[in-house]
């Protein structure tokens, strides 16, 4: 809705009174409700006190239930604790039964706590229970070995019950209310007097159980559970204490109070003494009753906590009930009274209101003799001068839209603000006639501009037909102007770019400007270019102003660049020249719309055709194959003869030139165009691309000859220095050997110095005879030589220091030499490099045929982190692999062990071309 907003004559803001700007019901209901606002907040704050009240008396009840499950876990842990003291103490054929039961019980017990505990959203309850079956389970496992004696038991036990015993007193540590605080107070005083006992129980156990057969000191329990009892008295209920008094005076509370009275006595009787299981027996039903008194505590906690909390909720429902009520009945009170006098104001204000939004069929029906009788009056007078005013301006905008700019208002017949906004608009239509002439030189000077620009200039409809264009349209399109106004423009777009076309008009439909927008027109004599568009839309009008530049030049230069670009990156890479042949004829191709293909010029003056690409329809490449053929040769004549690129009619050519010398040519060729001009010179950066590809073949090929020269020299100077070890150093030291045999043999005196020394003397020509077969396998093994690489690899995996686990899947016939050698190398030095730097546990080592390819894989458990960058031996590795065709990849991530991946083609090194 919209408002005007109220200023001074001089242009300033009128400041508004606060009380001003509120409405008169709002006044009137602020008037009604201010006594009751200070009874409502009142009432309000008693709420939240008494709701927090009930909260904390919720929350008090949920931690009593949740110390209830505790303690029913101290209670579990207690029973536990004398299962394991007695089996430690006694044991007997049911002590493991029933120490497996009390933990089971426990164990119960600690899962419903912890189930418990996760609704509690107070102290970590569920932590301190999960720490505890923890420290159980530890306990559990140091009793099951024998390491504990029964004082330490009770005592590891002893601190997991002060723990949960602990747990249970801050949760029932609220005391939101004074019989809640007595309650819990209670409660937690019979749980330690009861956990007194349970010591004491063990204690006095453990003492009649021990070697002499009879206690030998006093408990410091009895003091403890006294104080805590007393403590119970003081809080609990009269019905509680009676209990308590009876259990202390019936027989067992009496045989305990005896054996407590016997330990306190400096020299006690020893036939006064109970027996063991006597003993347990009057506790045990003792501590069974106290516990009974504890069930009936917990009952009375619970019932005192919920009796409180139920109360703090009525009340805090109750007060909030009646102050919602009062201030229902004051609210339907003041709205009443605000209705009676705002009925009547809002008559006159929605008349006014309309008013002064130009609707002046609105009539105020309002007639009463108040002050609001004489406004509704005023403005009745004011519609009908209003109805005046707007008439005159009708007539002033049917002069304007009939172009009679002539026309006046009659400004006489108004007085004050009227008369003279009339003669401002008298004096905006002479301004307007004035400017009017002067539109019409400015479009006279536009249409200028728009005939000379050299940019293509346009208005269109949103229909989709052009409405003017500028000659720079005709002339690169070659189309007469009638032609492109009578045909939707779209007819004229190429047909691959006809909805992206559309597209970008829906958009600029929408009010959405288009910029840089790129698509493809045909000529009239059926070529295309590219032209790139940027319009704005004038929807009010129907029309959208465009003006597009000729880009095809730039594309053309740009795909040229981008094929150069992917022919460099496979040159760069090192691919195989025969896919930067083909790749080569491709980008040709594909960039001149033609055939293409890459030549080679063979000794005797024939070509061989290394790449080629049809580039057009099938059927149009049979049609023009003699064609296209013959103007091919006589581009490649001309380029034979120039050793120049050439341009040949529907044909081009460019030579591939190789240190100095013809290699061969690229050609392309046209089914029916001549090509145009410059098209040969656009065919130079490949060749140049070409010939760097093969340039760097020969040189890859030159180098892998070489590095196979060299790996096949050093292999066969190995074969060389094993063979002359074998067959003079070894041989002499076999002859030396017998020698000295015989020599033993001419000694009579086994036990003199000589034949010791003799015998000494033999041993290290044996010692120096293995070392030096170690030496002759390591230089060139001869059972690679003579039984392949299979035994070869096993042989590895026997004297390997480190367990090496095979799998062989070689062919029964052998390999080839190099490969078999490159192969027991690789596998040897992993073998030593898992030995001596990965401090592996094993090796597994695999190696099969596939595709005519040797598969070898290394892997170990070792320690990783081999990198061949930094130097080590692996380099060596690569390059002996490498020399014959093969590759080797290696991955050794720190703490995960080495895996060497070997793939060794059986027909060696294959050259690139």
């Amino acid at each position: 809705m919209r408002r005007s907003p109220l200023r001074r004559s001089s242009g300033v803001p009128r400041r508004v009174p606060l009380l001003a700007r509120l409405r008169v019901g709002r006044k009137l209901m602020l008037l009604v409700l201010l006594p009751v606002t200070g009874m409502l907040a009142f009432t309000a704050f008693s709420s939240v006190a008494q709701w927090r009240e009930a909260r904390t008396l919720r929350d008090f009840h949920t931690g009593t239930e949740v110390s209830f499950a505790t303690a029913e876990v101290a209670d579990a842990v207690a029973r536990e604790r004398l299962a394991a003291v007695k089996a430690r103490l006694r044991p007997g054929q049911n002590t493991p039964s029933e120490r497996t039961e009390a933990e089971r019980a426990t164990d119960r017990a600690l899962d419903s706590a912890v189930t418990r505990a996760a609704s509690w959203a107070g102290s970590d309850i569920a932590g301190d229970l999960d720490a505890v079956g923890r420290q159980l389970h530890t306990m559990r496992v140091q009793i099951g070995t024998g390491s504990l004696t029964a004082p330490d038991i009770a005592e590891q036990y002893g601190n997991v019950e002060a723990t949960l015993l602990h747990d249970v007193t801050a949760l029932e540590a609220g005391r939101p209310t004074r019989a809640s605080g007595r309650a819990a107070d209670a409660h937690i005083a019979l749980l330690r007097a009861i956990e007194a006992a349970d010591r004491e129980q063990a204690e006095v156990a453990a003492l009649l159980a021990g070697p002499a057969g009879r206690p030998t000191g006093a408990g410091r329990w009895p003091a403890l559970e006294t104080a805590q009892l007393d403590a119970f008295r003081e809080n609990t209920s009269a019905e509680l204490r009676t209990q308590l008094y009876v259990i202390q005076f019936r027989d067992p509370g009496r045989a305990v109070r005896s054996v407590r009275d016997l330990l306190a006595t400096a020299r006690p009787e020893t036939a006064a003494w109970p027996s063991y299981e006597r003993w347990l027996a009057d506790s045990g039903a003792r501590i069974d009753s106290l516990r009974g008194i504890q069930d009936r505590a917990a009952r009375e906690l619970d019932a005192t906590a919920g009796h409180d909390r139920r109360d703090a909720e009525v009340r805090v429902v109750r007060d909030l009930t009646a102050s919602l009520a009062v201030l229902a009945l004051v609210t339907f009170l003041a709205l009443a009274l605000s209705r009676s006098i705002t009925r009547p104001l809002g008559q006159v204000a929605a008349g006014a209101r309309a008013l002064s939004y130009g609707d002046l069929s609105y009539d105020i029906r309002y007639a009463g003799r108040d002050e609001l009788g004489e406004v509704a009056d005023t403005f009745r007078e004011l519609r009908v001068t209003t109805e005046r005013l707007a008439a005159e301006i009708r007539a002033m905008n049917t002069a304007i839209d009939h172009n009679r700019l002539e026309h006046r208002a009659d400004q006489a017949s108004f007085e004050g603000t009227w008369s003279q906004l009339l003669g401002g608009m008298n004096d905006t239509m002479a301004s307007f006639a004035a400017a009017h002439g002067r539109r019409e030189e400015a479009e006279q000077e536009l249409a200028s501009i728009f005939n000379l620009s050299l940019d293509l200039l346009c208005i269109s409809g949103t229909d989709g037909y052009f409405k003017r264009v500028n000659p720079a349209f005709e002339r690169l399109l070659g189309h007469p102007r009638e032609t492109m106004l009578s045909m939707p423009f779209i007819e004229f777009v190429h047909e691959e770019d006809r909805d992206t076309t559309r597209a970008a008009l829906a958009r600029l439909a929408d009010g959405v400007e288009v910029a840089e927008f790129e698509n493809r027109y045909l000529r009239a004599d059926g070529t295309e270019c590219w032209l790139q568009w940027s319009a704005r839309p004038v929807l009010e009008q129907g029309l959208i102003y465009a003006t597009a530049r000729d880009v095809t030049e730039s594309r053309r230069t740009a795909r040229e660049q981008a094929a150069l670009r992917r022919v460099a990156t496979l040159v760069a890479h090192g691919d195989p020249p025969a896919e930067v042949f083909a790749r080569v004829a491709e980008e040709v191709g594909d960039l001149l719309d033609t055939t293409a293909a890459v030549l080679r010029q063979e000794p005797d003056g024939s070509q061989t055709v290394l790449g080629t690409v049809l580039g057009i329809p099938e059927e149009l490449e049979e049609a023009t194959r003699k064609e296209r053929t013959e103007a091919g040769y006589e581009a490649i004549d001309a380029v034979t003869r120039t050793r120049r690129a050439a341009h040949v009619g529907h044909a081009v050519g460019a030579p591939i030139v190789v240190d100095d010398r013809l290699w061969g040519f690229v050609v392309a060729a046209s089914p029916l165009e001549v090509l145009p001009v410059g098209t040969e010179s656009r065919l130079a950066d490949f060749t140049e691309l070409v010939a760097t590809a093969i340039a760097n073949a020969d040189s890859r090929d030159q180098l892998t000859a070489s590095r196979a020269r060299v790996v096949a020299a050093a292999d066969a100077s190995r074969q060389r220095i094993e063979r002359d070890l074998h067959d003079g150093v070894q041989q002499r030291l076999v002859a030396l050997q017998l020698d000295l045999r015989l020599a033993e043999t001419l000694v009579t005196d086994r036990s003199s110095e000589l034949a010791e020394q003799l015998v000494h003397v033999g041993k290290g020509l044996d010692d120096a005879f293995q070392d030096l077969l170690q030496v002759a396998r390591g230089i060139h093994p001869a059972i690679l030589s003579k039984g392949g690489l299979g035994p070869a690899l096993r042989s590895l995996a026997r004297r390997s220091a480190v367990p090496v686990e095979l799998d062989l899947k070689l062919p029964a016939a052998r390999l080839p030499e190099q490969l078999e050698v490159a192969a027991y190398y690789v596998t040897s030095e992993c073998l030593t490099n898992a030995t001596k730097h990965a401090h592996a546990r094993v090796v597994k080592v695999s190696a099969e045929i596939r595709g005519g390819v040797l598969e070898l894989t290394i892997r170990d458990d070792g320690a990783g982190g081999a990198e061949p960058g930094r130097g080590s031996g692996l380099i060596g590795l690569i390059d002996r692999v490498e020399a014959i065709g093969g590759k080797l990849a290696v991955s050794s991530p720190p703490g995960e062990g080495t895996t060497m991946d070997v793939r060794l083609p059986l027909g060696g090194p294959s050259p690139d071309r």
